[in-house]
């Protein structure tokens, strides 16, 4: 392994590999003197200004480097993207009567409000004798919103169960609510019924005399219909990637996020799709993927939301490069601008297609925008209710969580990689893009379960004042 890497010939930094004395691996270092002021390039782009004279061979990192997110920009758009030549894949899933196959047989018990969550995890308890068959596990996403909530907030809540509950993974779905609260279940009924879905049930816990008898009695209903349930052969236009970076390090641009970019494109050469989020870690890169949209349309709309998402930092007294986190820093990046650099290499080289509201599902093969924060949980969150069968995690720092879909955790380093065996999936530092393919499609046909399968999670993106 090359002690050091040079990213890109215009860069005016390196990155250290295994480290020394004076420089952590993952960390820069200068190439040459940079003066006071001078643009730090890194990735062939601007991740920040130095705030202090630099010598050759010196660190570069927070203590001589700024953010340059507070200077103004113009967005233009100059259209830079490869055409992609569409060819046929295939995965085994279970095809559903509405949308995209499911990769997973599962039953998915849903509280409308966090009041019922441990009616819901006690009757998923009770149900877990009913897993038999193809049946892939009954699992409650329990939460502590669904009351007290208003406006926007109580609205994308309501969004955002019902997503949940449309995803591909979920065979059967049951709506458990109390009956009283802002997230009323009538409310959730009207707005599913446009789907047309017949696999969802939905009853209030004030409204039975025994609500965990009564939702047994629809699980184990379920249950009989879901067990007998087999894969079948279906095309990767129905598959959706979401994509995912967390605890981000020093190697997370160069090895873990590039290498899932080539395997987004994979995907997407095939006919399939990827989403991308954490619209606060796309700052500093944002004309780059303006630039892979496929029409003016779509531009203006990733505009759109660029523009709103910063002006919504600042209406809350914050500045736009309040980022990166502690561990980020300490894995050796720098900036906001250093950070969204290497994230957006998720996304490969295919252009963008589509632009998503938060909670609005997938509609496009190709690469979708989504807008949410990034946060680890409430972005993962949202790219599984926007229709993802499962979640690529890169992660140089690690972290155990997995959101309702599989979440597959991909390791930027080999420490982290050994160290956390039982987190990690895939070691990227290896960037063996075949390796990863295949790791996933065993994954998407059921052959190898995530290390964190057994972990469900969902998180909100809450904006308003709770009562």
């Amino acid at each position: 392994m090359k002690d050091q890497i040079i990213i890109n010939e215009k860069d005016n930094v390196a990155v250290e590999l295994k480290g020394n004395d004076k420089i952590s691996a993952g960390h820069k270092f200068a190439r040459y003197d940079i003066k006071k002021g001078d643009l730090i390039i890194k990735y062939g782009q601007v991740i920040g200004r130095a705030t202090q004279d630099i010598k050759a061979g010196d660190w570069v990192h927070t203590h001589n480097v700024k953010s340059h997110l507070d200077e103004s920009f113009e967005y233009e758009y100059n259209p830079s993207y490869p055409e992609t030549e569409i060819t046929e894949g295939y995965f085994y899933g279970y095809k559903r009567e509405h949308g995209r196959a499911g990769i997973r047989n599962e039953i998915y018990i849903i509280p409308t409000v966090g009041c019922v969550n441990n009616v819901c995890l006690r009757m998923e308890k009770m149900a877990q004798k009913y897993v038999t068959g193809s049946i892939d596990g009954i699992f409650t996403l329990p939460h502590q919103f669904g009351c007290s909530q208003l406006g926007d907030d109580n609205e994308s809540i309501k969004r955002l169960l019902c997503a949940i509950a449309l995803n591909p993974n979920a065979s059967y779905v049951l709506f458990v609510g109390l009956g009283c609260e802002n997230n009323g279940m009538d409310a959730i009924i009207e707005y599913l019924k446009p789907f047309n879905r017949t696999n969802i049930a939905y009853f209030n816990c004030q409204d039975v005399e025994d609500e965990l008898a009564y939702g047994l009695e629809i699980i184990e209903g379920f249950a009989q219909k879901a067990k007998d349930l087999k894969r079948e052969k279906v095309s990767i236009k129905e598959l959706c990637i979401g994509l995912k970076c967390g605890g981000s390090d020093g190697y997370s641009g160069l090895t873990a996020n590039p290498l899932v970019g080539r395997i987004s494109d994979r995907i997407i050469s095939m006919g399939g799709s990827a989403i991308l989020t954490e619209v606060p870690e796309m700052f500093g890169a944002e004309q780059l993927l303006m630039n892979k949209c496929e029409s003016e349309e779509v531009f203006s709309c990733y505009k759109k939301m660029i523009v709103d998402f910063k002006n919504y930092y600042l209406e809350q007294g914050f500045p736009v490069y309040e980022n990166p986190s502690p561990g980020n820093k300490k894995g050796g990046i720098t900036t906001l601008e250093e950070k969204s650099l290497g994230c957006v290499e998720k996304a490969g080289t295919s252009k963008i297609v589509d632009v998503l509201g938060y909670g609005e599902l997938v509609k496009k093969s190709g690469v979708s925008a989504l807008n949410a924060p990034g946060n680890d949980l409430i972005a993962a969150t949202a790219l599984a209710s926007s229709g993802c069968q499962i979640v690529l995690f890169t992660t140089g720092r690690g972290t155990p969580f997995s959101t309702f879909v599989p979440t597959m955790k991909i390791g930027t380093n080999n420490h982290i990689s050994a160290y956390k065996d039982h987190w990690i999936d895939f070691n990227a530092f290896s960037m063996d893009e075949d390796g990863l393919f295949d790791l996933l499609m065993k994954t998407v046909n059921g052959e190898y379960k995530v290390k964190s399968e057994d972990i469900r999670e969902i998180a909100f993106y809450k904006k308003g004042v709770t009562l």
